[in-house]
């Protein structure tokens, strides 16, 4: 069998290192070049009308800081290698606290329960509008703050504030409610219950309505309340935020309510006021038809002759015979 020369070995050893090489650089240009593909078409992005960016870099060899703040309504803008987008809200939007379920910010039932001066539970509902500063710093500063931690969602469900509107909505259940309950229980405290809702008085013992200035109507006081909560709550929510993060603040106090026991009692005691009302009514039209009775009798008795022209009046028409004093004397006409 004839040997190999040395020139035919070494021929064939650069050509399985050739071939090997190839696939190196099929393979490298395969982990390399597809993620650096995919990175770049994920590098252009833009915003809606309502909501605005904050972009924070992402590549591998990036840090994780703020890039750039992109305004609403964008054209399409780089953003660089596997930056990743923060999207916030940039129109006016509304935390509702209300009894109609499915109407509030959380599901079913949801209502502020606090204690008025006089210790009654009152329910209050309303609705809180704001806006997110849009000034570029502010929003950096918003975004290292709570764009960096995840919130709970009354649903069990933890999120950025910057992942939809479940995000959202986690983040103002838990850092926003809680402002708005506080506000809400330091105002209410400042009034008893009937100066908020009138029929409570049907159910409080007199003596506590009594003594101080007569009570000003509760639409007046409801409006007062309101006012308090506006001033207060911006500079509240700014020293729970840390800065002016929200702007436009401000709450519309829709409705107070009697707690649930309170409501029945309310409206057993109105529903006894009523049948006390109309029993006072049949003794006064009693009274009324005595004291006529009487008037007209008293007339009679100083006018007979007036009580037999009532008489008269008073017969059938078509009488022929009228006898008075006999039993026989008047006569029916006949058919």
């Amino acid at each position: 069998m004839p040997s190999r020369t040395p020139s035919a070995a070494s021929g064939g050893a650069s050509r399985r290192s050739f071939r090997g090489l190839t696939v190196i650089l099929i393979l490298a240009l395969i982990v390399i070049g597809v993620p650096a593909l995919y990175g770049a078409f994920q590098g252009f992005d833009r915003t809606t009308g309502g909501e605005v960016a904050v972009v924070r870099d992402g590549g591998p060899l990036d840090d994780n800081r703020v890039r750039q703040i992109i305004d609403p309504g964008s054209g399409v803008t780089w953003i660089g290698w596997w930056s990743q987008m923060h999207r916030y809200p940039a129109q006016q939007r509304f935390y509702t606290i209300t009894s109609d379920g499915g109407h509030g910010e959380r599901s079913g039932v949801d209502v502020v329960n606090v204690p008025s001066g006089d210790g009654v539970n009152m329910g209050i509902e309303g609705t809180l509008y704001f806006a997110l500063n849009l000034d570029h710093q502010t929003l950096k500063s918003f975004d290292d703050k709570f764009g960096t931690r995840k919130f709970r969602s009354t649903n069990g469900g933890t999120y950025y504030p910057w992942q939809g509107d479940e995000g959202w909505s986690a983040f103002l259940d838990q850092i926003i409610r809680p402002v708005i309950d506080n506000d809400l229980r330091t105002q209410i405290n400042n009034f008893r219950c009937a100066e908020l809702v009138s029929s409570c008085a049907l159910v409080q013992n007199n003596s506590s309505q009594q003594g101080g200035t007569p009570q000003q109507g509760n639409n007046a006081n409801i409006a007062k309340i309101q006012n308090a909560v506006n001033t207060s709550l911006a500079e509240d929510l700014k020293a729970t935020l840390g800065a002016d993060f929200l702007t436009g603040i401000h709450f519309n106090l829709s409705r107070v309510t009697l707690p649930t026991e309170v409501q029945e009692a309310v409206n057993q005691a109105q529903a006894a006021f009523a049948k006390v009302t109309e029993a006072q009514a049949k003794v006064a039209q009693a009274r009324a038809e005595a004291d006529a009775n009487k008037a007209r009798q008293d007339g009679y008795n100083k006018c007979p002759t007036c009580a037999e022209i009532e008489k008269l009046k008073a017969l059938p028409q078509g009488i022929t015979v009228y006898a008075p004093g006999n039993t026989g004397g008047v006569a029916l006409p006949t058919k």
